[in-house]
């Protein structure tokens, strides 16, 4: 008996499956209506005793069975998701990165006073500007940041093709370089930098005109599937023939003229840096991939939609305005507050500017109790539905350089130097306040003695009208901004110790660096780079790894046919249905492994001692293994190419067989006996064959004048005698004579070839002895 649950069974359940009692068939009719009781049927039993006992039962429960989520439920979930996280990004986040921005930009703190020195120490952007170089340098270097790697060696090949195309989709295909440096300066300056990728059909729409079309041509057009024609025109011609009868008219025919629109899809992969605030997660994500929704909001035109393929009837009415807001959000605003002002003069509906959410969210659709990632547009101020599907992926990513663990939003740079750039601008607006007041100190006067509008007049040797000596009398205040500047340079010590960026690693501080040993500059230089290496490794592994694996299962998805491209100075079609779309994505950013510099001399000896190598026939190094040392060699120095210097072994056809070697004299000498002996053997055969067949011939002809005496013979016999001579039998015993001397002659020639072919046998054997004894020294030597 199988007990439910994992519940413990009974004494009645046990004494039941001991055999201990038997089933009365009695149901349990203790409640009060007489029926039995909802959960459990019991059944009374005797055991061997005779002690009745009953067990309870449960009944089975009827499956329950998860409806789908219904078009109402999805918009009342899509619609909670969007103002959750709109609140959520526009009241907390948008705020942090609004001040952030303007703090870059240099804006006023808000605390200056009229009359005071407003100068502002530009922290944030110094720190911001110098570390972007770096940064773009490593990740559009010559060797490639990331690259796939095969799951097996059927895909060593493509993976090196796939890393190379994805890489010319998103640099030939798109500006990546400007998509990327946007986003890596959202990424420093307001926490996130995002992108979004997608791939995008577009349609090339041309109009031509055609005139004079024959029959046959304008047949073509119209089979054409990417064409349509119209406005076609009829011709019917007419041409004036001479016959014998005369001028006469002949018909010509038909030409055709048209209007032809052609329309060619295009789909290609697409990749754009997404404005920080246009960006909306779940207050609750810790990444992109887990976040319960993410959405991308902006505002487009009606028109714009209607590109996109919905009905002009359905989105007209969605657009109630020409001005983008995102409900006052700051970010926004402090980007472009210009483009906040309201446009006068459109009325026309496509022009009008509606809200437009991309969001992406886990439902359950299909009834089956897992929630599947589902891609809901919405439109409006009401969020209106207007397209959902399900979808396989999530299609952006997103770079920060100071990932928060367990959070979505991590630090930025300027959070770790705004504090530092509030601190020295109030410490230089002192300094310049003192400053001031040293060089024009304040003056004290008596009132009605002096001339006031002379007292405040500046100009340099300006009198100052006095009734009485002394009325006028300057207070000096020394100047005490010397003070200040050792909390200035502890400032700049304490922006270095956080971002890792300071004059000695730029190598700008002379006086830094003058003193020191070159061991102390490097190391100086090495951990500045370290913070720099960090954030690009960074990047490389949150950010870059997910843009190039979305991209190639973008590629591999919709990329229907081969696309010719010129890949490695080679053009080679592409086909990447074929691709594994599950590659592993490598990451090429190190750490700590030195400069640029420091690896070029290390490649340097390598190849010097490869070279020494491959002098000494040592088996440890090819051309193969030499022309990848170069290929690095040349990567470090910024050439992606390394095929215009040099040629790839591995391209290039399989070596021609070696010559065969060059005979030695005494080989010489020896092929030359062998080949006078030859002849000569051939020789007497010929000869020996060539009396043989002379002795045939010979044979025959005395043969044929017997056979010719023989009938003669019998002829005169019958003429003389009147007798019949068999002749019939005579020929026969003659021919049979015939084949005999034949057979005996081929058993001559079979012996004379067995005899020629010992001798070159043993021909053989004496010239190889010879050539295997050593050579005897001349005379004189012995």
């Amino acid at each position: 008996m199988a007990y439910r649950n994992n519940r413990k069974p009974s004494k009645a359940e046990m004494a039941k499956s001991q055999g201990m009692y038997q089933d009365t068939g009695v149901p349990n009719t203790n409640s009060e209506n007489g029926d039995s009781e909802d959960m459990y049927n019991e059944t009374s039993m005797e055991l061997a005793d005779g002690t009745e006992v009953s067990i309870e039962e449960p009944e089975m429960e009827d499956e329950q069975v998860e409806e789908p989520v219904s078009e109402e439920e999805l918009q009342n979930i899509i619609t909670a998701e969007i103002d959750d996280a709109q609140d959520y990004i526009d009241d907390v986040i948008s705020p942090e990165r609004a001040l952030a921005g303007q703090y870059y930009k240099g804006e006023p703190f808000g605390n200056e006073e009229e009359g005071r020195s407003q100068a502002m120490s530009m922290d944030v952007r110094d720190t911001v500007q110098a570390m972007m170089p770096s940064i773009m340098k490593v990740f559009f270097a010559a060797n490639n940041v990331v690259e796939f790697a095969p799951n097996g060696p059927e895909d060593i090949d493509s993976a090196q093709q796939a890393t190379d195309y994805v890489n010319y989709c998103l640099t030939r295909d798109n500006n990546l370089f400007n998509e990327c440096y946007s986003t890596f300066k959202d990424a420093l300056i307001r926490k996130n930098g995002i992108m979004k990728v997608w791939w995008d059909t577009e349609k090339d729409v041309t109009t031509h005109y055609f005139t004079g079309l024959d029959e046959a041509t304008f047949s073509v057009l119209q089979a054409d599937v990417n064409i349509e024609v119209k406005d076609v025109e009829i011709t019917y011609g007419e041409m004036m023939v001479e016959t014998p009868m005369g001028m006469m008219g002949q018909t010509q025919p038909a030409t055709y003229d048209c209007t032809v629109v052609r329309t060619v899809e295009k789909g290609r992969l697409c990749v754009q840096s997404v404005p920080p605030e246009e960006f909306l997660i779940d207050r609750r994500a810790r990444s992109i991939e887990t976040a319960e929704f993410v959405a991308h909001r902006r505002y487009v035109t009606v028109s714009d939609l209607v590109k996109m393929g919905y009905d002009f009837d359905e989105v007209q009415d969605l657009g109630y305005e020409t001005l983008d807001d995102f409900e006052g959000n700051d970010e926004a605003f402090d980007r472009n507050p210009q483009a906040f002002v309201q446009i006068t003069g459109r009325t026309d509906t496509t022009s009008r500017k509606v809200l437009y959410i991309e969001g992406y969210v886990y439902v359950d659709m299909d009834g089956d109790g897992i929630a599947e990632l589902c891609r809901v547009c919405v439109a409006g101020t009401a969020n209106k539905i207007l397209h959902y599907e399900p979808c396989d992926f999530i299609p952006f990513v997103d770079f920060c350089p100071d990932p928060e663990p367990h959070t979505f939003f991590g630090m930025s740079i300027a959070d770790v130097t705004m504090d530092i750039q509030l601190i020295k601008s109030n410490i230089l607006r002192n300094t310049l306040d003192s400053l001031a007041q040293s060089i024009h100190p304040r003056t004290g006067v008596v009132e009605g003695q002096v001339n006031l509008e002379d007292v405040m007049n500046t100009e340099v040797g300006g009198i100052i009208r006095m009734r009485a000596p002394g009325m006028v009398q300057p207070f000096t205040m020394p100047f005490v901004g010397q003070q200040a500047f050792p909390m200035l340079q502890y400032m700049d010590e304490l922006r270095e110790n956080r971002t890792g960026i300071s004059k000695a690693a730029a190598g700008l501080d002379a006086n830094a660096l003058q003193s020191s040993t070159r061991a102390a500059v490097a190391a100086t230089i090495s951990a500045a780079a370290q913070h720099i290496e960090l954030i690009c490794r960074i990047f490389a592994e949150t950010g870059m790894k997910g843009l190039f694996k979305k991209s190639l299962q973008l590629i591999t998805k919709n990329q229907d046919a081969p696309r010719m491209v010129r890949l490695r100075n080679t053009f080679v079609p592409i086909d990447p249905r074929v691709w594994d779309a599950n590659m592993d994505v490598v990451v090429n950013v190190a750490l700590g492994t030195g400069s640029n510099e420091e690896k070029m001399a290390f490649l340097g000896q390598v190849a010097a001692k490869q070279e020494m190598l491959m002098q000494m026939g040592a088996p440890l190094v090819d051309m193969q293994g030499y022309y990848n040392t170069l290929a690095q060699m040349m990567a470090l120095a910024g050439y992606k190419d390394p095929t215009v210097f040099f040629k790839d072994p591995a391209m290039m056809p399989p070596p021609p067989p070696p010559a065969p070697p060059q005979p030695t004299p005494e080989e010489m000498l020896s092929q030359v006996q062998m080949e006078a002996i030859r002849a000569d053997i051939q020789k007497k055969a010929a000869e020996l064959e060539l009396q043989r067949e002379e002795m045939l011939r010979k044979d025959d002809r005395e043969r044929d004048k017997l056979d010719a005496d023989l009938m003669i013979k019998a002829a005169e016999l019958e003429a003389k005698y009147g007798a019949q001579v068999n002749v019939a039998n005579i020929e026969a015993m003659m021919q049979r004579d015939r084949e005999l001397l034949k057979q005996q002659g081929e058993m001559d020639r079979a012996a004379v070839q067995a005899q020629q072919a010992v001798q070159n046998a043993q021909m053989a054997q004496a010239v190889q002895q010879a050539q295997m004894q050593p050579e005897m020294p001349p005379e004189g030597m012995m």
